[in-house]
This record gives C-alpha cells, structure tokens and sequence, in this order.
C-alpha cells in the first residue's frame, strides 16, 4: 500500500496511460524508431533536470542553466577550433568545469548575500548570454567545421536496427551516459551527508542550520553541480545536432522546470526524486513528441507544456497544503 501511495507509482501510472491513449490515437507511437528517438530526446533535457532538481529540493530555483549550457558549448567548440584539437574527454571536461564555474557564482550570491536564487540566477543568465553574443560572437558553427570526434561519439549506437529499405536507425549511447548520471545523483541524495543537508536546506535552514549542517558548502555543492551538469550537456548536445549555436536553449529552463514539478518535485523545497523526475522528464518529451507526429501547431506546444507547469505546480502545492494540515 506504501508504494501505491508514492508519487512516483502515482507518475508512472498517469505515464502509462498517457502512453495507451497516444498509441491509440496514433499507432505511430509504438514504432521503434519512434520510440529510440523518444529516448535520444530525454539525454539533454534529462540530464539538465538533474540539476535543477538539486536545486529545487534545497528550496531554489535556477533559470541559469541554459545560458551557462550554450556559453560552455560555444566556448568549448571555438577551443577546439582555435587549438585544433579533436578530442572528446578534454572538451566535455572543460565544458563541465566551465559550467561548474558558472554555477559557484550564483551559490556565491545566494550564500553571501542571502539573495533569492530565482533574482540571482536570472542575472547570471542574462550576463552570460550578454558576454556570449556580445564579445564571442553570434556566428553559428555547422557541421563542415565541427570537431568531427565530438560528432562520432555522440553518434553511437547501443543498438542499431535496419529497416527493409535500407537505412538504419538505433538506440544512441547517450542513454546510458543519462542513466549513470541519473544513478550518481541518486545515491548522492539518498545515501550521503551532502545529499541529506539538501533535503534538510529545502525543508528548514534554519532547523539545517541548528543540525550542524554546514549551509555554505551545501549552497555551493548544489549550485556548482547544477551548473557542471548544465555545461556537460550543452557540449553532448551539439555533438548530438552536429552543431553549435550560440542562440541555442532559449525558453529551455521552462521545459526542464516543468518536468522536475511533473516528476513530483516540490517547488517549496525539500522533495523530490531522480526516478520521479526521469519519469516527468520522459512524460513531457513524450506529449512534445506526440503532438509533433500529430502535426500540432509549435506555438500550441508551448500552451500545453504552460498548462502542465501550472497543473504540476498547483498539485504540488494542493500536496504540501495537505501534508502540513
């Protein structure tokens, strides 16, 4: 009865449901290719989410980490350019300790001035995509000038089918790169000191604090993580569409923020899960999905994935009102 009560059980049921009426309603949905290319979709976004559910269980919110995503990629493809190097660790290391950086500014902020994330992580965005387009460049790097080791490893393939034409398609690596990260993050939460002081920051500083909770290297913990998973995934993802702009994942944080409040996360602080929100993410990336195969209209994508940040957002609340009554 206690798992049936969990919200994760909760979500994956909504989730199978929703999967048994889009299949109904179009029985392209069940195609294999359809489904790797579900799955492909959740790595870049999946991974993001991680983050910000870091974030939101420490009682922040942080809309930074798409500017510190593109400035990571962007910065890290004109390296490599400017260098001449084709590699892969190098780059995806310095993309993530570029926005770990990132993130220890805005834990900087929160932890020294008792600023309120959301006002510090707005600016950090709009400085760093401000210096990005301003002094880097706004010229986008296309598949002719790409590192080409960077594109062949975000092309492999766990499993790769062939279809009686011909062509092929298959499951891409970068799954598995999202389920190590997914199972790092959460053994961080649920087995270490770190992860505990997040939940118990989310749910009372002050109680934290009086615990022996050390704040400060809490703060920067959460938010450094954050950014680092942010700049590692904006690299991943240029190798993935073979290319880097520097206009890239604008509007994203909507779409992330969504899917970790869909995953049962609490936008108060102190809940949330890595399974509840690998499933929220898989829940939005497969209405998107589904509303592209059935033709919809992209500016109707953005009223559906606002109406499921206001639905999850106000279950979330109605759940703590009850859990507090």
């Amino acid at each position: 009865m206690a798992l049936l009560r969990r919200s994760e059980t909760v979500i994956a049921g909504i989730l199978l449901l929703a999967m048994v009426l889009i299949g109904t309603i179009n029985p392209a949905f069940w195609q294999l290719d359809n489904l790797f290319s579900l799955m492909r979709s959740n790595v870049i976004i999946g991974i993001m989410a991680m983050g910000v559910l870091l974030v939101l269980i420490s009682g922040g919110i942080d809309v930074s980490f798409p500017a510190f995503a593109v400035a990571a990629m962007y910065l890290t493809i004109k390296g490599m350019l400017a260098l001449g190097y084709n590699g892969v660790v190098l780059p995806l290391l310095a993309a993530t300790i570029m926005g770990l950086l990132f993130g220890a500014v805005n834990g900087f902020f929160v932890y020294k001035f008792r600023m309120i994330p959301l006002i510090v992580t707005l600016g950090t965005s709009a400085m760093v995509r401000g210096f990005l387009l301003g002094v880097v460049g706004t010229s986008m790097i296309n598949i002719n000038k790409m590192p080409t080791a960077l594109i062949d490893f975000a092309r492999t393939d766990v499993v790769s089918v062939t279809k009686a034409d011909g062509t092929t398609y298959g499951l891409t690596a970068m799954v598995l790169i999202y389920l190590g990260l997914a199972v790092a993050m959460h053994l961080v939460l649920r087995y270490t000191m770190i992860g505990r002081s997040a939940y118990a920051l989310g749910g009372d500083p002050e109680a934290a604090r009086r615990a022996g909770f050390d704040l400060r290297k809490t703060i920067f913990f959460i938010y450094c993580v954050a950014g680092a998973l942010a700049g590692f995934a904006g690299l991943l993802h240029s190798g993935m569409i073979w290319l880097a702009n520097p206009r890239d994942f604008v509007g994203l944080e909507l779409d992330v923020i969504a899917a970790v409040v869909l995953g049962g996360a609490s936008i108060f602080g102190g809940r949330g899960s890595v399974l509840g929100t690998m499933l929220g993410v898989f829940m939005l990336v497969m209405v998107k999905n589904s509303l592209i195969i059935m033709r919809v209209d992209t500016t109707w994508q953005l009223v559906v994935v606002g109406l499921i940040v206001i639905v999850a957002t106000a279950l979330s609340a109605w759940r703590d009102r009850r859990r507090t009554a």
